[in-house]
């Protein structure tokens, strides 16, 4: 049962808010009712297979380089999804202690809700290798690795100092602390990730300046040939760009890629932000948070 049915409003907009942050959700525990922690655990046959997963931090350019990926004949790369807010779940002990006779825990029902929602929509398009690109996954990516150990991932880069702007510019009401705390949130964990998990960087800024090398050099990690329309991804479908799905902007829809926003001087990039601009090559001076 996929339902937060009966789940108060603050629970539900909390847990929808831990989840976009932290890649975590509340569960309400009732130790009369609920049903022993699975021994044995019974991974599912997963449906699909060496899907292809896009971390990034918000405001890093993935709506451009999906579109791009997307536009090759192999590669079906839809908006934005939010696994994190999708959790299949056994609301009583007698659905919790059947499942347990088969080795299956809400974490692994939910890993199967994923792998059937994915593998459908993958079927749907008639293409054989999936890209997914929610930047909130950034926080689900040991999860992500764990269900589909044949994933393949690519780290999006963008100098921090450019996310931050680009995030005030499309918000400007935030406050400049819990932004910069928001977007450390974010470049921390691809930063962790890129440690930990098998994939290959791409930066932004050479996607947009270099956009055929650098669709060639991941077309070679894919393993796939390189096809021009990637370039010029306007001329495919993409669905709609809108609000929730991934960017919207005039950019994003001139069906081409810009060029990016000169990089900002070290005065410009915030001191929360500049341990990890160095850590990415961006900044050459050792100051750091």
């Amino acid at each position: 049962m996929v339902s937060v049915a009966g789940v108060p409003d603050v629970k539900r907009s909390l847990n929808r808010a831990l989840s976009r942050t932290t890649g975590l959700r509340l569960v309400r525990e009732n130790p009369v009712t609920r049903a022993r922690p699975v021994r044995g655990l019974v991974p599912a046959r997963r449906e699909l297979h060496a899907p292809v997963f896009i971390l990034s931090s918000v405001r890093s350019g993935s709506t451009l380089l999906r579109s791009m990926l997307g536009s090759h004949s192999a590669l079906y790369a839809p908006h934005e999804l939010h696994l994190g807010d999708l959790a299949a779940q056994a609301t009583s002990w007698f659905a919790q202690t059947a499942l347990a006779e088969f080795g299956i825990d809400e974490d692994e029902l939910t890993a199967m809700l994923w792998d059937r929602l994915l593998a459908e929509v993958l079927g749907r398009s008639g293409k054989p290798i999936l890209v997914e690109k929610t930047p909130n996954h950034v926080f689900l990516a040991d999860r992500l690795a764990q269900i589909w150990p044949d994933a393949r991932f690519v780290f999006l880069l963008r100098h921090p100092g450019s996310i931050y702007q680009s995030w005030r510019a499309a918000r400007p009401a935030h406050g400049v602390g819990d932004t910069v705390d928001y977007l450390r949130r974010f470049c921390t964990e691809v930063q962790r990730a890129r440690g930990t998990l098998p994939g290959i960087d791409v930066r932004y800024e050479r996607l947009v300046a270099e956009p055929e090398a650098e669709t060639r050099r991941l077309c070679g990690y894919l393993e796939l040939d390189w096809e021009p329309g990637m370039v010029d991804y306007g001329s495919h479908g993409h669905g709609r760009y809108r609000r929730g799905l991934g960017d919207w902007s005039a950019n994003i829809r001139s069906g081409r890629p810009q060029p990016a926003r000169p990089l900002p001087a070290l005065a410009e990039v915030p001191r929360g932000l500049r341990r990890i601009a160095r850590d990415w090559g961006y900044l050459a001076d050792p100051a750091a948070d």
